[in-house]
């Protein structure tokens, strides 16, 4: 695989690798974007089909990717965890909505990434490892109170690492990230131009003083329609448990139910928000609502980033 070019900022304790949007040699002409923009066809279609049959009342409806984890009391604190609250979310910040085996709508959050062909988002791998049909896969932008805003954008490629589909939700958890695909929506628009897109951060460090972690809540007893957000620092936490070990980006926020799986860990930048990480990783992404976890965005991160980009063939459970 040839390499491809990518952009480093030193900071005072880390490197900082930021994903350049595109380098000029790997834009395609106008004429050819104009010439690749589907008005009709499988694509065209899948959209409108994904777009028609996600409703109020079905995105309302559907449950957690993973409903049996993040549901136990929270852990006695040293010192108070920082409060989440309901809000009606970031465009760039979103759900996949599908369907399972057994026709239960599911969902996981996910996050808009700046990319060259604008179409990438990064979620958690344990949302979407299982070999499950996934029916109408999609991704909505800023989800709330059963809206999607920005419309719904079919999933086309799952890219996740090889080792996490080999050695699981436990013994993979420091791959518990995805990059994934997106086909343009109904009107042919891509999602980065649709929403935008915040950089994705290689190797940031652990320790940040003001993470903004964005969160999806959702059960089978209550029905949340809103996103949550909370302000808070992370560190790093080193596993104690030998059936998942590694190094994982920790963080104290209130409230982090089932189903906030897949959400981000935002730092400002000079050009905006930058994504350090994403809810999963240690047991799923925690045992408790009030501490949440994340895989460390390391060069693995960065390799499945650059497949996306090139369109290779991903891994397969």
């Amino acid at each position: 695989m040839r390499r491809r070019p990518f952009a480093i900022r030193r900071g005072p304790t880390a490197v900082l690798v930021t994903l350049l949007t595109v380098a000029a040699a790997a834009l395609p002409t106008p004429a050819a974007m104009a010439a690749s923009t589907p008005s009709a066809g499988p694509a065209a279609s899948a959209a409108v089909s994904s777009d028609a049959y996600w409703t109020p009342e079905r995105m309302r409806a559907a449950r957690p990717a993973a409903d049996a984890r993040r549901t136990a009391a929270p852990a006695a604190a040293d010192e108070p965890v920082p409060p989440s609250h309901p809000f009606d979310g970031l465009p760039q910040v979103g759900t996949f909505f599908w369907t399972d085996g057994q026709n239960q709508g599911r969902f996981c959050g996910g996050t808009v990434i700046r990319s060259p062909h604008r179409d990438l988002v990064v979620g958690a791998a344990h949302c979407l490892r299982s070999p499950d049909p996934k029916k109408r896969l999609s991704f909505v932008p800023q989800y709330h109170d059963g809206l999607k805003p920005h419309g719904v954008f079919p999933v086309e490629l799952i890219y996740i690492d090889q080792r996490y589909y080999d050695l699981g939700t436990d013994g993979g958890a420091r791959w518990d990230y995805t990059v994934v695909r997106l086909g343009p929506r109904a009107d042919g628009t891509k999602v980065q131009r649709a929403v935008g897109g915040f950089d994705l951060a290689i190797r940031p460090g652990y320790r940040h003083e003001d993470v903004r972690l964005i969160g999806y809540p959702g059960g089978s007893d209550a029905t949340h329609p809103k996103p949550l957000d909370c302000s808070s620092s992370t560190h790093r936490y080193t596993s104690t448990d030998p059936a998942a070990p590694g190094d994982f980006l920790e963080i104290a926020c209130a409230g982090y139910i089932g189903g906030t799986s897949g959400g981000p860990f935002l730092v400002r930048g000079p050009g905006g928000y930058a994504l350090i990480g994403v809810i999963g990783g240690y047991h799923t992404g925690g045992d408790t609502p009030d501490i949440s976890y994340s895989s460390y965005f390391n060069e693995d991160l960065l390799e499945l980033y650059l497949r996306a980009v090139e369109g290779d063939p991903p891994a397969a459970p």
